[in-house]
């Protein structure tokens, strides 16, 4: 069974056996991008708004009587071929994000470990030793741990972002830390190189499952 490497405050001290999900997924590209590509556009804001007709002030008189004047008719001022008229089809406030089965979801999310977990590319942090936070600390432990790690981005995950180690990690340059809950697919592919609390790795990889990480 695949297994990641776990490393303390004086480099590796160990491994740790991934869950069968894991372990059994076959990496599929196309899942991954699918899932990213739609997590991607959840992100994006959406905010972006214009006015119609009914929502531009003023327009209430009609601007002159229907006949006998000899210009076009007219009801409002406010019309859209009007200066300062209202905007045709204009963007308003959506969502960019479509709807993926949860099985794709949970396929891609295990896609993306397993791609981490065969490059080596993953690693567990466990008894640092650590009272305050320490970048310097941080450091080394990054330049001690294996081979595979050595990529950038890193993304540390952790259970708490106040804790002694997220504090620790978020300084270093290349490198920026979430807590468990957050993680997506497309966290997992951004970052080059993956670091787990030991706790973020049970709730998290323990179960496979990404979207009952909330529960766990």
């Amino acid at each position: 069974m695949s297994t990641v490497a776990i490393i303390g405050a004086k480099g590796a001290s160990g491994t740790v056996e991934v869950t069968p999900g894991i372990a059994a997924q076959t990496i599929k590209p196309h899942l991954i991008h699918e899932v990213v590509t739609n997590e991607l556009a959840e992100r994006r804001a959406g905010t972006h708004a214009t006015k119609t007709r009914t929502d531009v002030r003023g327009g209430g008189a009609k601007p002159w009587r229907q006949k006998g004047t000899g210009r076009a008719r007219q009801g409002s001022i406010r019309a859209p071929q009007w200066i300062g008229g209202g905007v045709v089809f204009g963007p308003h406030p959506r969502s960019y994000g479509g709807k993926v089965n949860r099985k794709i979801i949970l396929q891609a999310w295990r896609s993306a470990l397993k791609a981490h977990v065969e490059r080596q590319s993953v690693a567990i942090i466990d008894d640092l030793g650590l009272e305050t936070p320490s970048t310097k600390a941080a450091a080394a432990v990054v330049a001690a741990a294996p081979e595979g790690l050595s990529a950038r981005p890193l993304l540390v995950v952790v259970e708490d972002l106040d804790s002694v180690v997220a504090r620790s990690f978020r300084n270093l340059r290349d490198t920026y830390v979430l807590q468990h809950q957050e993680i997506e697919t497309v966290d997992l592919m951004a970052g080059r190189a993956l670091l787990f609390e030991r706790a973020a790795w049970d709730r998290v990889a323990g179960v496979g499952e990404p979207r009952d990480k909330e529960t766990s």
